[in-house]
């Protein structure tokens, strides 16, 4: 079973994400910012990181630049409600390897799956 790692401050979106996930098969467990959330990544070494990219304490940009620092090579997909090509850029260059946009849409499990397989490139 592959774990995913949930960052987000939005308990709502968390129950979503967690609940579509367990669902479709993955381990999931969840932080409320990205310096809890540093500390699972590492931890836990999941196959996939869902970051939230704006949170209180430490945002998303800040802990997906901390965790390529302390040199974690995993998938992080940024996830926000802010699509602007500025945001994508700066997301990935924090260390971000994919973009996902907030609301997260149907085919969602889909590009998670697609992302582990390897069938889709980073942005």
């Amino acid at each position: 079973m592959k774990t995913i790692v949930i960052v987000d401050d939005d308990e709502k979106i968390k129950r979503m994400l967690t609940r579509r996930l367990k669902k479709a098969g993955y381990e999931i467990h969840t932080a409320e910012n990205g310096k809890i959330g540093i500390e699972k990544v590492l931890e836990l070494q999941p196959s996939l990181t869902l970051m939230d990219m704006h949170m209180p304490v430490m945002n998303g940009y800040e802990a997906a630049s901390a965790l390529r620092k302390t040199g974690y090579t995993g998938i992080v997909i940024a996830l926000t409600a802010s699509a602007m090509a500025d945001d994508v850029h700066k997301s990935i260059k924090a260390g971000c390897d994919y973009f996902i946009s907030k609301p997260i849409g149907a085919d969602f499990e889909k590009q998670i799956l697609d992302i582990l397989a390897g069938k889709l490139k980073g942005v």
